[in-house]
């Protein structure tokens, strides 16, 4: 069953972090609209998103350029074929929570 965990105070990061829970690693993203969390292993080939530019709602991997919608996790372009995981993000007096 997911429970909240505390990732990080959200005025430590301005666009991209990086929240580890036990071997997983998941980027939380800040977007006009608010926050955003999503597998950071990129699903075609190990990358990290969180370091992959972020433009508009979509971040690009830094290895071969495949687009995830932040907001969602879905593919919008290749080579990556498989959406990456999207996770309930909080915010509570100033910390950072996300559902894993």
């Amino acid at each position: 069953m997911a429970q909240w965990r505390e990732a990080v105070r959200e005025e430590s990061f301005s666009r991209t972090t990086t929240f580890r829970h036990r071997r997983k690693s998941i980027a939380i993203f800040r977007l006009e609209d608010g926050l955003f969390a999503i597998d950071n292993v990129c699903s075609h080939e190990y990358s990290e998103l969180s370091e992959g530019m972020v433009v508009g709602g979509d971040v690009y991997c830094p290895k071969h350029g495949s687009r995830f919608d932040i907001r969602t996790g879905a593919v919008k372009d290749y080579p990556a074929t498989r959406p990456v995981k999207t996770y309930e993000v909080k915010v509570e007096d100033g910390v950072v929570y996300v559902k894993v």
